[in-house]
């Protein structure tokens, strides 16, 4: 049974959700409306440990994404916000490049589809590249042909979130750490809204969720009939040993495949030098599964037993399937990243790191590849905010507090 507390603290605005949105969504209102009464509230010890603490740290440059989406207009706007407020705050990031290559001929189709999506969404000085001129880029890599991307980059988004914290807290936030939220009531339409944690109550104006992997769960607490769902996927990585650095000069993509919101498994190079390569994408057993055997019982029956879970598995079982013998196959790993690096070998990685991907899926099987906002008068769920959602991060706020209104 949930226990509710009454006594109420009061805000003009709370949001649920100390990640890198929810964090820049906060520091967007401070700015915007003086003297506003602001809080998040975090179930976490601490901000930004889940998708934006774990994930490969690239500065995306908008360049796979269908013109006119939330995800193109966003990501554009956002780089320039992201690469100026890094600027402002002295926070490390590099703008290197990256090539995505096709390994074959009959990937050049969509490959020409990313150029032109890639110039369509406004980027300059894309490049189309020989094979001989993917090699003098990344020495190692092999393709019949590649784009290179000038305007992608590097950058630890943690770094990013504790900096916007900092200043949060400057300019009079608050955030709540170790707080899950339990319930939201509303006793009238429009009217103030009632939020309650596992230890305090809270009353607010205007509500914002931006709750990751369990944004679903958040969004169904006031919206009983949303027809989607977050399903878990884990994307499992290995890291290149430090003696064999020497393949992955920057960043190298596949071409991804259309029929899944994932860009493959990829080689990037870290701001502290690191060389990872993957990420997979595995169906997690667990909403917070970091590893391959973390299992929850409640969390897989809330996924396998769902209609759209049946639905997506029938459209991409030979996929999953895949994803999982990759998972637990270093040599079927290592052959796929043999595609874009011939000369790796299996010795040449051990296991590194993991993030779980909060990934929408409707009723349908439909796996949602745009942001997903779902609003209801004075209450904003954000359901669906996957890469480049980091990048993305100073626009998306700013977009979520245009539709603020106190």
């Amino acid at each position: 049974m949930k226990k509710y507390f009454y006594n109420f603290k009061n805000y003009d605005v709370i949001i649920v959700g100390a990640g890198i949105i929810g964090l820049s969504t906060c520091y967007t209102l401070l700015k915007k409306y003086n003297g506003l009464k602001i809080a998040i509230i975090e179930k976490e010890k601490d901000i930004s440990l889940h998708q934006t603490g774990n994930n490969s740290g690239v500065i995306h440059s908008g360049i796979y994404y269908k013109p006119g989406s939330l995800k193109a207009k966003n990501c554009r706007k956002g780089y320039q916000m992201l690469i100026n407020f890094c600027n402002e705050n002295e926070i490390k990031y590099e703008i290197c490049g990256k090539i995505i290559v096709a390994t074959d001929e009959s990937e050049l189709e969509s490959l020409n589809k990313i150029y032109e999506r890639g110039t369509q969404n406004g980027l300059d000085n894309l490049k189309i590249l020989s094979n001989n001129e993917i090699k003098s880029i990344e020495p190692f890599a092999t393709g019949v042909r590649g784009i290179f991307v000038p305007q992608t980059g590097i950058i630890d988004f943690k770094e990013v979130s504790r900096k916007i914290s900092e200043l949060i807290n400057d300019i009079g936030g608050e955030i709540i750490l170790n707080e899950k939220v339990i319930d939201i009531k509303r006793i009238q339409a429009g009217k103030e809204i009632s939020v309650f944690t596992n230890k305090n109550s809270y009353k607010t104006k205007f509500l914002i969720t931006c709750a990751g992997l369990y944004s679903d769960k958040i969004a169904k607490i006031t919206n009983p009939e949303l027809t989607i769902k977050i399903i878990p996927f884990r994307g499992e990585y290995y890291l290149i040993k430090k003696e064999n650095h020497h393949f992955v000069r920057n960043l190298i993509y596949p071409v991804p495949d259309t029929r899944f919101p994932f860009l493959g498994v990829h080689f990037t190079r870290t701001l502290k030098g690191d060389r990872e390569a993957g990420p997979n994408a595995v169906f997690s057993f667990k909403r917070e599964g970091y590893n391959k055997f973390d299992f929850d019982l409640k969390d897989m029956f809330d996924s396998i037993f769902w209609s759209g879970f049946y639905n997506m598995s029938k459209k991409y079982w030979k996929i999953g399937f895949m994803e999982f013998y990759r998972s637990f196959s270093k040599n079927a790993f290592v052959k796929s990243l043999k595609k874009l690096i011939p000369a790796i070998e299996i010795n040449n990685l051990i296991p590194g790191p993991a993030g779980v991907r909060a990934q929408a899926v409707d009723s349908e099987g439909n796996l949602i590849d745009d942001f997903l906002f779902v609003e209801n008068e004075n209450i904003l769920h954000v359901c669906n905010a996957p890469s480049p959602a980091a990048t993305s991060c100073l626009a998306i706020a700013e977009t979520i507090s245009e539709k603020v209104l106190l």
